[in-house]
């Protein structure tokens, strides 16, 4: 679904990603793992298009994105792409389901159909009665599932998650790593996931090791 080729950024002097390739199938769960500095979240912002990279290719079902003048990369991400963060970034004078819906009135879906589909998504989450309520009203598992529902309200074709339990306690770790793997058996969903939670790695398909801006290719081993 997702073609990731030969990615090089730098910042400086300071060379960031070295010829990162990597390719996110449909329905997949993927965790990006290593020390601090070793590229993960470049990685993860340049494939879901929030930074452009020096070098290389990023590409989802044959459109390089790359082609795309940034109101065109932009449309493409409201539409396609799906982000959820460490802190949950929130806007904090709106409630839970005016900020689920957010993305959706944004790609200029009428009020009443993205609030409801955020309603719907919530629901699904386990919100359904806090809907009304402001981040401030919320824990902190809340605030990251009202979050999750967000990213999910266009139906993206992935989402993209950056230490989205790193600031949770282990209660909320484990909700909220149980409610992804629900999410990719209910819809089908796929997630690339940056973390330091080792438990993390438990519902994924692939585990992706980097250090020093690269991909660690797995040990092979004879039988």
């Amino acid at each position: 679904m997702i073609e990731v080729r030969n990615i090089c950024k730098s910042y400086g002097n300071l060379q960031v990603l070295r010829d990162v390739c990597i390719d996110i199938g449909k329905n997949e769960i993927i965790t990006i793992v290593g020390p601090s500095g070793a590229g993960k979240t470049t990685l993860l912002q340049i494939a879901g298009s929030l930074d452009r990279p020096d070098s290389g290719t990023v590409c989802y079902d044959g459109q390089d994105l790359a082609r795309l003048n940034d109101r065109r990369l932009s449309e493409f991400r409201n539409r396609n792409i799906g982000f959820v963060f460490q802190f949950h970034q929130l806007l904090p004078e709106f409630t839970a389901v005016e900020n689920a819906a957010m993305p959706a009135l944004i790609a200029g879906t009428a009020k009443k159909k993205a609030m409801a589909r955020a309603e719907e998504l919530l629901a699904h989450l386990g919100l359904g009665d806090r809907l009304r309520h402001k981040p401030s009203e919320m824990s902190g598992g809340e605030r990251q599932r009202t979050a999750i529902a967000r990213a999910l309200v266009n139906s993206p074709q992935v989402v993209f998650a950056d230490e989205p339990t790193g600031s949770l306690d282990s209660a909320n770790r484990d909700e909220i790593r149980s409610l992804i793997a629900d999410l990719r058996r209910d819809f089908g969903q796929t997630f690339v996931i940056v973390t330091h939670d080792p438990s993390m790695n438990g519902i994924a398909d692939r585990v992706i090791n980097m250090a020093d801006g690269r991909i660690i290719p797995p040990e092979n081993h004879d039988d």
